[in-house]
């Protein structure tokens, strides 16, 4: 086989299907088989496939110009589009630096936190603190900040990680009390260690890939002001939250809280083109700006604020406010909560909902052994992570296509049980 798929173990890789088409929630496969994706593609689809304006808009822009480098040259739709992801992330995130994966943009937000404490001739801030179940990318900063897992394993020996907490318990409804224990954690290691850390770096209120945990928007509250006391720099990586995934634009909106640095990718161009943004606020942005060239930030990507990704990001946000996806999300939130509620099984630990994203934790990944093949020949297209089968599915899918996907759900746990 000549094309090495992702997060596969090739010698078991008899054959893939290959989807020919999409359509709204629906993937149009070349055997004829027809799927629900109940995933997004990696939960970055959130205005379905084959969206006529954003189809149109790539066109109109690959008529202009498809690429031009952002190195001593500009244009227009990645002006528009920094200006537009100034005006709705939380107020004093100012600066956007573009790049082409959340991966990137992860190693992008590590290196300004690093190189910000330098910059200030503040010597041995060398160190980022991070949550257990974290993932915060495959590249290599971005791996040591991640929880160990089926993504680090292979690396382990050879990579130079930082702090790591246990992720706030008691749920999103956790009040003060039931997260003082974290809270108070967190302060005993930034008060030790905070001449070496540089910045803590979270996923805000739900861990996605590292099993979809979820915690209280008091925990950010908290770390906020932790780290303004400790003078460690706060950054949020809202790849996978932001865009509506939990019911907010940003999940970071739940606590009121501004990061000194926000991430984004994924949805932000709705699945057409890969491509990040690092957003910075402007003591962060202020500290690279002197008469000394080695104090500018020295990074790069060739596809940074490539045309056609940005004029598709811009017309994806457009779409999103002008037709109140957030009313969606929380419709598809209600009906996630109305059919978890009849789904019922010994193997079940916990379950998990908050905006367009449900979660169900088995007590062993072997409960869900098969799973997946019976989604497949019932038509939908979901991929359990470990021991956690989820949905995160794209904002516009029918009522009768998202409870087609919950039914698999049910019928998968009435089977086993």
């Amino acid at each position: 086989m000549t094309l090495w798929y992702p997060y596969t173990q090739m010698k078991d890789v008899a054959s893939v299907p290959i989807v020919k088409k999409g359509n709204g929630a629906i993937l149009y496969l070349e055997n004829e088989h027809e799927l629900i994706d109940g995933i997004s593609s990696w939960w970055s689809v959130i205005h379905g496939y084959n969206h006529p304006e954003l189809n149109q808009v790539l066109i109109e822009q690959a008529n202009n110009i498809s690429h031009v480098m952002l190195g001593g040259l500009s244009h227009r739709p990645a002006i528009q589009l920094a200006d537009k992801l100034v005006k709705i992330t939380p107020k004093g995130l100012n600066h956007v630096f573009f790049s082409d994966s959340g991966s990137v943009a992860v190693e992008v937000a590590l290196k300004m936190a690093f190189q910000y404490w330098s910059n200030k001739n503040i010597v041995g801030k060398d160190k980022i603190l991070s949550l257990n179940n974290g993932y915060h990318g495959d590249t290599f900063k971005a791996m040591e900040v991640s929880d160990d897992s089926d993504f680090t394993t292979a690396f382990s020996r050879i990579l130079n990680k930082g702090y790591f907490l246990h992720t706030p318990r008691g749920g999103f409804f956790a009040d003060a009390k039931t997260i003082a224990t974290d809270v108070d954690l967190l302060e005993e290691l930034l008060k030790k260690h905070h001449q070496c850390i540089a910045s803590f770096i979270l996923e805000p209120i739900v861990q996605c890939a590292g099993g979809f945990k979820i915690y209280s928007p008091l925990y950010l509250k908290a770390a906020r002001e932790l780290c303004d006391k400790y003078e460690v720099l706060l950054i949020f990586d809202e790849v996978a939250t932001g865009f509506g995934r939990t019911g907010k634009l940003f999940a970071s909106e739940y606590a009121g809280v501004i990061p000194d640095i926000m991430i984004l990718g994924k949805a932000l161009t709705a699945g057409y083109i890969g491509h990040a943004a690092t957003i910075a606020n402007s003591k962060v942005f202020s500290s690279f700006l002197d008469i000394e060239y080695n104090k500018a930030f020295m990074h790069g990507p060739t596809f940074m604020g490539n045309p056609l990704a940005c004029a598709v990001a811009l017309r994806s946000i457009e779409v999103f406010e002008r037709e109140n996806y957030l009313m969606k999300i929380k419709n598809i939130e209600l009906i996630i909560q109305e059919e978890f509620s009849s789904i019922q099984s010994t193997f079940i630990k916990e379950k998990r909902i908050l905006g367009a994203m449900g979660a169900i934790e088995v007590y062993d990944k072997k409960h869900l052994e098969g799973f997946q093949t019976l989604a497949y020949e019932n038509g939908v297209w979901l991929r359990p992570i470990g021991n956690v089968v989820y949905l995160m599915p794209p904002y516009i899918i029918q009522e009768n296509e998202l409870r087609k996907i919950l039914g698999i759900i049910k019928k998968w746990f009435n089977k086993n049980d």
